[in-house]
């Protein structure tokens, strides 16, 4: 027989799973359950720890337990960069991952802090300078709503981005099409990257701003980004919290020796 609190977590993950719990809602305070004889607090304490192993909700001081988001958001791949949506338009990449994703966004969901500091060692391979060479780190919190989805610091030489939009903190993209259009806008028009992903265990301070539950992995992103001659505008370390996204690419498959053919 399954010890109580057991029955009780299989009870909300069902409630949950049928939309009786929306996600953002929060679930009842222990003491509800409590009343409603639905087990001693230990009992209600330890199926609401069970619900945020599982990944269906979060708990955090000021917010209670609250039922996470089940659907990820897509996470485009080359189609989050095409040049229309921020040369032409106004849609940053976190804002083409969500209308991609049919959900909702407003633009001081991005937070941020801009400072200039020593390059760290893979910042500074990164861009071509010594180690402790001065950059710019602009650092973003980016949530959905209340919740943290992921951050995202980039990395600027001086000389590009010195006096431009991208050095102010204020919340939201670096204005209209965010900060590739401040590049463009300076001379520096990106042509390609190079996305390196990985995941690792959370540290602590990630688990605590990105409000991760018990054990969920990160996945970090390393982006490098060039003009046509080669030249690195941006180097960025993304942290993502690894259930909150799909990463989706769409993109023409090769043909090497094909290719090798047409070329001689």
């Amino acid at each position: 027989m399954a010890p109580k609190w057991r029955e009780l977590a299989d009870k909300l993950a069902e409630q949950i799973k049928r939309g009786e719990y929306a996600p953002g809602q929060q679930l009842p305070h222990i003491r509800e359950l409590v009343d409603a004889g639905e087990g001693s607090k230990a009992t209600v304490h330890a199926a609401y720890k069970a619900l945020e192993a599982e990944g269906l909700v979060t708990s955090s001081r000021g917010h209670g337990t609250v039922v996470r988001q089940q659907v990820p958001l897509k996470r485009l791949g080359i189609a989050r960069y095409d040049k229309a949506k921020w040369r032409d338009g106004d849609e940053v990449a976190f804002i083409a991952d969500r209308v991609a994703s049919g959900r909702a966004y407003r633009r001081n969901e991005q937070t941020q802090t801009v400072s200039l500091v020593e390059a760290p060692a893979e910042v500074a391979d990164a861009h071509g300078l010594p180690v402790g060479a001065p950059v710019y780190a602009r650092a973003r919190l980016v949530k959905e709503g209340d919740q943290p989805t992921h951050t995202l610091t980039s990395y600027y030489r001086p000389e590009h981005v010195e006096g431009t939009r991208i050095v102010d903190p204020a919340p939201g993209p670096a204005g209209r099409g965010g900060g590739f259009r401040v590049l463009y806008d300076a001379g520096y028009e990106i042509d390609h990257m190079q996305e390196r992903i990985f995941a690792r265990a959370a540290k602590a301070d990630e688990v605590s701003l990105l409000q991760l539950p018990p054990g969920e992995p990160v996945v970090e992103l390393h982006r490098t980004t060039y003009t046509a001659d080669g030249t690195v505008v941006e180097f960025a370390i993304g942290v993502h919290a690894a259930s909150r996204f799909a990463w989706e690419y769409d993109f023409k498959v090769p043909d090497s020796a094909k290719d090798g053919e047409d070329q001689s």
